[in-house]
C-alpha cells in the first residue's frame, strides 16, 4: 500500500507550488473522507425529516450528547496522529507503530466506558437538553442503539488518525466512501421499510449507523495490517505507561477543548430548544448543510497537521510554519466560495428537508449568517491543526473555553432569547465566537508563540520493561 511517505518522496518540492500540491494531495482525500463521514448524519436527518420534525430534533439532541463522546475519541486520535507524524518525521517508524497501538488500547477502554454510561444513563443525559416528552422518547431509542456499541466509533477515530499520521489519507477516504454508501442504502431500507426490510423509523437509522461503523472498523484494521509502518506487533499490545503518558499529555488538553465546546453546545442547545421544536429542527438542518463547508476546513487541517508534524519531528520549524500558512490561505479561499453558496442558496437547501415555510425561512436566515463567517472558520480550523502539530493543544483549549462559555453561550441567550432575535441571534453569536477564536489564534501564530516543542516526545535513554529481542535494535536507537 502506498502511504504518504512514499508519495512525499515522489513529489517533494521546496518551491511554493510544490508545497501547495503536497497540501492538496493530502487534503483532498481527507475532505472526501470528512464529507462522507458527515454524510451519515446528513442522510439520517434527510430521511427522518420525511417522517417528522420531532425525529430530526431527537437525533440532533442525541448527537449533541454523542459529541461529548467524540471529544474523548478525537483527543486520543489527535494525540496519536501527532505522535505518529512526529516519529516518522524523525525517521523512527518503530516508535510510530508502538504509540499507534498504545492509542488503540485507550480507544478500546474509552469505547467500552462510554457504552456502559449510555446503557445506564441514556435518558437522564437526554433530559439535560430540556426536550419535550415525545422528542425525549424518540431520542432515547436512537441514543441507546447508536451509543452502547461506542467502541466502534472510538476505534474508527483512532485507526483513521494513525493512518493519517503516517500520511495515508487515501485509505480512510476509501473506507468512508464504502461505509456511507452502505449506510445510506441500509438506512433508507430500515427507516421506510423497503426491499423486504421492516419499517423501523428512527431505530432503523440507528441500526444502519452502527452496522456501517462496524464495517468501517474492520476495513480500517485491514488497511493498518497492510501498512509497512503501522502493522500490529503482538509485543506492542502490552500497556506502556511511558507512551500512555505521552498520549495523555497531548490528548488531555485536546479532549478538554472539545469537551468545553460540546458541553457549551448542550447549554446553548437548551436555549434554542426553549424557542420551540420547529426552531431547533431548523437549527439542526442548517447545521447539517453548513457542515459541508466545515469538512473542507478539516481536510486542510488534516494536511497541515501531517506536514507540520513531520517537519517539526525533523526539526524544520520554518517549513512547518510555511505549511500552516499555506494551508490556512487555501482553506480560506475554498470556504469563502462555499460561504457564498450558503448565503445565496440557503433557502433552497432548507426546502430539501421540509415544506414548512417558517422552518425554511429560519434555515435560510441561519445559513446567510453562517456564510458570512466561513472565511474566519477556515482560519480557526486550519490553525488549530497547526497548533496541534506543534504539540500545543493548551492554547486552543483555553480559547474554546472562553469562546463557548462566555461568548457563544452568553450571546445566544442575550441575542436569541433576551432580545428576541430568535435563530438569527443564535447564529450571529456563533459567528462572533468563531471570529474571536480565529483572531486570537492568528495573532499568537504571527507572534511565533504557537509551538510548544518541549511537549514533543522525548527519546528514551534506556529500554522499557516490555522491550523484546525483536524490538531491541529500535530501543538502542532511542525509540
Amino acid at each position: 500500500m502506498e502511504g504518504k511517505n512514499e508519495i512525499l518522496q515522489k513529489i517533494r518540492d521546496p518551491s511554493l507550488t510544490g508545497k501547495m500540491k503536497l497540501i492538496l494531495l493530502l487534503a483532498l482525500p481527507a475532505v472526501i473522507e470528512n464529507f462522507f463521514q458527515t454524510f451519515i448524519g446528513f442522510v439520517d436527518v434527510y430521511f427522518l425529516s420525511k417522517i417528522g420534525l420531532a425525529e430530526v430534533s431527537a437525533v440532533g439532541a442525541t448527537n449533541a450528547i454523542l459529541a461529548i463522546y467524540f471529544a474523548v475519541f478525537m483527543a486520543i486520535g489527535v494525540a496519536s496522529n501527532i505522535r505518529v507524524a512526529n516519529a516518522l518525521g524523525a525517521n523512527n517508524a518503530e516508535r510510530a507503530r508502538h504509540i499507534g497501538q498504545q492509542a488503540l488500547i485507550l480507544a478500546v477502554l474509552f469505547g467500552v466506558l462510554t457504552g456502559v454510561v449510555t446503557l445506564f444513563f441514556a435518558r437522564p443525559l437526554l433530559m439535560l437538553m430540556g426536550l419535550e416528552e415525545q422528542v425525549l422518547d424518540i431520542g432515547e431509542i436512537y441514543f441507546r442503539i447508536v451509543a452502547i456499541p461506542s467502541i466502534f466509533m472510538s476505534l474508527m477515530f483512532v485507526l483513521s488518525a494513525n493512518l493519517r499520521g503516517a500520511g495515508d489519507t487515501r485509505s480512510p477516504m476509501k473506507v468512508s466512501i464504502i461505509i456511507n454508501v452502505i449506510h445510506a442504502a441500509l438506512g433508507y431500507a430500515l427507516i421506510f421499510g423497503v426491499w423486504g426490510f421492516p419499517e423501523m423509523g428512527v431505530a432503523g437509522a440507528a441500526l444502519a449507523t452502527v452496522a456501517s461503523r462496524l464495517l468501517g472498523t474492520l476495513l480500517l484494521i485491514y488497511y493498518i495490517q497492510h501498512s509497512e509502518k503501522l502493522a500490529f506487533k503482538k509485543s506492542y499490545w502490552q500497556v506502556d505507561w511511558l507512551h500512555q503518558k505521552e498520549l495523555a499529555s497531548l490528548g488531555s488538553p485536546a479532549a478538554a477543548e472539545v469537551l468545553f465546546m460540546r458541553a457549551g453546545q448542550i447549554v446553548y442547545f437548551g436555549f434554542i430548544v426553549s424557542l420551540g421544536t420547529d426552531v431547533f429542527a431548523a437549527h439542526q438542518i442548517a447545521g447539517n448543510v453548513e457542515v459541508i463547508s466545515y469538512m473542507v476546513g478539516y481536510g486542510f487541517a488534516t494536511a497541515v497537521t501531517i506536514l507540520a508534524g513531520q517537519q517539526i519531528g525533523a526539526a524544520k520549524t520554518d517549513a512547518a510554519a510555511t505549511y500552516a500558512k499555506l494551508g490556512s490561505w487555501m482553506a480560506l479561499g475554498l470556504m469563502s466560495v462555499l460561504g457564498a453558496f450558503l448565503f445565496f442558496f440557503g433557502d433552497w437547501a432548507g426546502s430539501l428537508f421540509t415544506e414548512d415555510a417558517a422552518v425554511i425561512n429560519n434555515i435560510g436566515i441561519a445559513l446567510k449568517v453562517s456564510g458570512a463567517f466561513q472565511p474566519f472558520l477556515a482560519v480557526l480550523i486550519t490553525l488549530t491543526g497547526a497548533y496541534q502539530a506543534a504539540n500545543n493543544t493548551t492554547f486552543p483549549m483555553y480559547l474554546t473555553a472562553v469562546g463557548m462559555w462566555v461568548i457563544r453561550a452568553g450571546l445566544v441567550y442575550f441575542l436569541g432569547i433576551y432580545l428576541g432575535w430568535g435563530l438569527t441571534g443564535v447564529w450571529i453569536a456563533i459567528g462572533i465566537d468563531i471570529i474571536f477564536r480565529a483572531g486570537a489564534l492568528t495573532i499568537n501564530f504571527i507572534r511565533g508563540n504557537w509551538m510548544k516543542l518541549e511537549k514533543a516526545a522525548e527519546p528514551k535513554t534506556e529500554c522499557h520493561p516490555q522491550t523484546t529481542k525483536e524490538t531491541m535494535s529500535a530501543c538502542v536507537n532511542n525509540y
